[in-house]
């Protein structure tokens, strides 16, 4: 889920409603209220952070990132050195400016997770068993016997779930959670068994075998 922070209510509603448009979620938060929304929901549920115009943004940027580790771009109205050189200074990921197309953040974000900006080093990668599966947590695609298997945004994410919770039966409203959090009520939570089911599919065309057992009732477990 994608986090839109901006007192302007216009802009707030433009993002959002092109974070819809490429069917990701996202939610629009006022600036006082989005520090106590982050501390209190897990923190791999935001996939990026779009911080627009609020009060003292550098000194919020401080706050967010020793909450969240996920992408902070900025939205500049204006060219201003000393204002950009700010924000990078106090923990801003990137900068661009208004207008910007929500595929091109999503894009920044991306890069920002592949490259560990900040100097992390990457997570390992999760492996089945025989090593031949490995699934990232960076937003790359997964890899099989060395080849990326190119999967849909939504697909990629409940593998990455699963790898990150491997032996673990997940239900079937864990796993809408964790991908469809707060994307709203239009979207009814059996919509994560068609995503499943295609992308045991392909994970069976390439390997050869299932590594994601489903038991009714227990729900779906990552085996490898």
């Amino acid at each position: 889920m994608y986090i839109v922070v901006d007192e302007r209510q216009s802009v707030a509603a433009e993002y959002l409603a092109g974070f819809g448009a490429q069917d990701v979620p996202a939610r629009s938060l006022r600036a006082e209220e989005f520090l106590a929304w982050l501390a209190g929901h897990p923190t791999d549920t935001v996939q990026g952070i779009v911080l627009g115009e609020c009060d003292d943004r550098a000194g919020r940027t401080a706050a967010i990132r020793s909450l969240s580790q996920a992408p902070i771009i900025a939205l500049n109205e204006t060219r201003s050195l000393e204002q950009t050189l700010d924000l990078f200074t106090a923990g801003i990921d990137d900068v661009v400016r208004r207008p910007v197309h929500v595929r091109e953040i999503l894009a920044r974000a991306e890069a920002i997770r592949r490259r560990g900006i900040r100097g992390e080093a990457q997570a390992p990668a999760a492996q089945d068993r025989s090593g031949r599966l490995k699934v990232f947590a960076d937003g790359r695609d997964p890899e099989i016997d060395g080849v990326s298997l190119n999967l849909p945004r939504r697909e990629r994410h409940i593998l990455e779930f699963f790898a990150k919770h491997r032996g673990r039966p997940l239900s079937r409203a864990q796993i809408f959670n964790a991908v469809y959090a707060e994307h709203g009520s239009d979207v009814e939570e059996s919509v994560v068994e068609g995503h499943i089911s295609k992308l045991r599919k392909k994970l069976r065309l390439r390997l050869g075998y299932d590594p994601i057992e489903a038991k009714r009732l227990a729900g779906y477990t990552f085996v490898g």
